[in-house]
């Protein structure tokens, strides 16, 4: 498994199934929530929320 991240092959197939799966996330509607979540959490760190 070592060898093929570090083929370049490897790290091209890894990013096409990472897009993919992104835009199925969006197709699905799942972008709202993640950024919702995101702000969440953003503002816990910074003590508002």
């Amino acid at each position: 498994m070592r060898d093929f991240l570090r083929a370049p092959r490897g790290g091209i197939c890894l990013a096409v199934v990472g897009l993919v799966m992104m835009g199925w996330g969006i197709f699905r509607g799942e972008l709202p929530v993640v950024l919702e979540k995101a702000i969440n959490i953003c503002l816990e760190c910074i003590g508002i929320g």
